[in-house]
């Protein structure tokens, strides 16, 4: 049984509300900062932009900075991540987006993944140098240009070069600079990383108290757990360095366990614009269900990998937040230039013209041109909302 250390007195109680608020704060969807400084701006405020396979409408990498920002181009999108060695791709929550600023705070991972055991995948003597050799000669390159990603079997059946490329790149000495058709583009660190950030000079202390504070400041409240799990962290690793890292601890209406603030966070008020927009399942401000639920009273999950008749709001169903809470569910499909609404999920009435306000931006961000609505939960409010899509 994992013990929790004792935790030092809260300097200030937060009501829900309040701490809602500043977490809506913290993660881009009041004021208007991000705007200004557009999708870069979102990545450096969020530290982190998950990846996934899936596309829907958009990839989840588009679909945050969208759902901050607006209607900004798609194309937009790629070029502030991937250009001017802005963005680097490795393992934090999951496969993420991450500001190329944070490059050093990950020497702990790449120290780890050095030092275990390697995973699943035998390595043919000279297989790893060969790659090396061949991104310093001709990249940066895909796996396929490496010399094929599979060997022909099943999809984890990777080739020699793949299992090679991607353990350089757990090591850190290969980076993955760019997504090219879904696939990864890797080339060698010390031309992707700026030289004054590429170094493994912060021992895992100073890491760890890093990701810790970033993370406070990206969630602006949370418990042990939400803000361990934001980098996938372990607990005992955020026990050993929370009290050094500027977080503070406070008391949260209605929550059980001890929280810890961004002290900024807590300095004024939350004030400005609430977006009405869709989340991806993997945006940041929903990512871990607990705190989704203890926050928002909201209970979502992801259904892509749950067997069609067991589904119960849809493959991809995207949450719909406006006034600063979780109000409906849509899941979104496209047929040409109709976006699909195959199932939506509304809490009320009141959750009516915000979902219409949402499936017109997102349908004219994609380029569709007209929203056609398959089914509701609530069948008294199709006709409102089918209206109101007018």
């Amino acid at each position: 049984m994992t013990t929790v250390p004792d935790v030092p007195p809260a300097i200030a109680e937060l009501s829900a509300d309040e701490a809602r608020r500043i977490a809506l704060r913290a993660q881009g969807f009041v004021g208007a900062s991000d705007r200004k400084s557009g999708v870069r701006g979102v990545l450096r405020h969020l530290g982190a932009v998950q990846l996934d396979t899936i596309s829907v409408l958009a990839r989840s990498h588009e679909l945050v900075p969208y759902a901050r920002l607006g209607a900004v181009g798609r194309r937009t999108v790629e070029d502030a991540y991937w250009t001017e060695t802005h963005a680097f791709e490795y393992w934090s929550h999951a496969a993420c987006i991450l500001p190329v600023e944070e490059w050093p705070h990950f020497a702990f991972r790449r120290r780890a993944y050095r030092s275990r055991p390697h995973w699943g995948h035998e390595l043919p003597d000279g297989a790893y140098d060969a790659v090396i050799k061949q991104l310093r000669a001709e990249g940066p390159l895909t796996a396929t240009e490496l010399g094929g990603a599979k060997n022909g079997g099943e999809w984890w059946d990777w080739s020699a070069s793949k299992v090679a490329v991607e353990r350089a790149l757990m090591y850190g000495e290969v980076v993955c600079t760019e997504r090219r058709g879904w696939k990864r583009v890797y080339d060698l660190t010390e031309r992707a990383v700026p030289d004054a950030l590429l170094h493994d000079e912060l021992d895992d202390r100073e890491c760890l108290r890093r990701l810790v504070r970033l993370a406070g400041q990206s969630l602006g409240v949370g418990t042990r757990a939400d803000i361990a799990d934001y980098h996938r962290l372990k607990a005992e690793q955020f026990d050993a360095v929370v009290a050094d890292s500027g977080l503070v601890p406070v008391r949260v209406e209605g929550w059980e366990k001890p929280a810890w603030a961004d002290p900024e966070a807590l300095a004024s008020e939350p004030r400005g614009r609430h977006r009405t927009t869709l989340l991806s399942p993997f945006d940041s401000l929903i990512w871990e269900r607990p705190r989704t639920e203890r926050i928002f009273g909201f209970t979502h999950r992801l259904e892509a990998y749950v067997p069609k008749p067991k589904r119960v709001y849809g493959y991809f169903a995207m949450p719909l937040l406006s006034g600063g809470r979780l109000l409906g569910r849509v899941d979104p499909a496209r047929e040409g230039t109709t976006l699909v609404a195959r199932q939506v999920s509304l809490e009320g009435p009141k959750a009516v013209r915000p979902m219409a306000q949402a499936l017109r931006e997102a349908a004219e961000w994609v380029g569709c041109d007209s929203v056609r609505v398959e089914r509701v939960d609530r069948p008294e409010l199709t006709a409102p909302l089918v209206a109101a899509l007018d």
